[in-house]
């Protein structure tokens, strides 16, 4: 492997990009096989930088947090935690109704469409290792921090409310069954949010006795 690519040529200032034109695609090329391979959470900036021969500031430079450069990876439109977030501060006994209210109008947006196609395209292509990545490592990892209660719970509780929430992409955005393609988002979320609530933070049954 050639040497770190650092930009520290006269007049640049150290990570500023070369000039090589295919830094950007060598540097995303090295993302979307490191976090498909190994996670999100177990994929460093520094190691994309090794792995695509560039110095850590360049890949910054380019794609800012860690995060966008997975947004970049797998082509979302928007930066997850730019919607996930904010909902740390929403009370958690209320999270079953926000998260519908927050997430469907951005899916019916034109950002939404191309973040549908993203993932349509990571569910159904040969990139079903980095939806399992989004999935796992961004979405139930920031869920369940907060609904681990009792504790252990937390994973499996955030699990079943992601694949509540897939299950409506996939039947209003992918598949496009009627009535649900076409309810006001509203309605939508009356009818799903005390079913994630439950899932969040409900009473879990209990594995039955071997």
């Amino acid at each position: 492997m050639s040497a770190p690519e650092n930009g520290n040529a006269a007049g640049r200032r150290p990570g500023r990009p070369s000039g090589a034109s295919d830094t950007r695609d060598r540097i995303l090329d090295s993302a979307r096989e490191l976090f498909a391979r190994n996670g999100f959470g177990n994929t460093s900036v520094r190691a994309v930088a090794a792995d695509a021969g560039v110095d850590a500031a360049l890949v910054h430079h380019y794609y800012g947090s860690k995060q966008q450069l997975f947004a970049a990876a797998t082509q979302l439109p928007v930066d997850p935690m730019a919607v996930l977030g904010p909902m740390r501060e929403t009370p958690v006994e209320q999270l079953g109704r926000v998260l519908p209210e927050v997430l469907l109008p951005l899916w019916d947006s034109q950002a939404g469409t191309a973040m549908i196609a993203a993932l349509r395209s990571m569910l159904t292509g040969t990139e079903v290792p980095l939806a399992r990545s989004f999935l796992r490592d961004i979405v139930v990892a920031e869920l369940s921090r907060r609904v681990d209660e009792p504790a252990g719970t937390g994973v499996l509780r955030a699990e079943f409310a992601a694949s509540q929430l897939m299950g409506i992409v996939v039947a209003r955005y992918v598949i496009g069954l009627e009535p649900l393609a076409s309810m006001p988002p509203e309605q939508i979320v009356a009818m799903i949010a005390p079913t994630l609530q439950r899932y969040l933070t409900g009473d879990l049954p209990e594995a039955p006795a071997r």
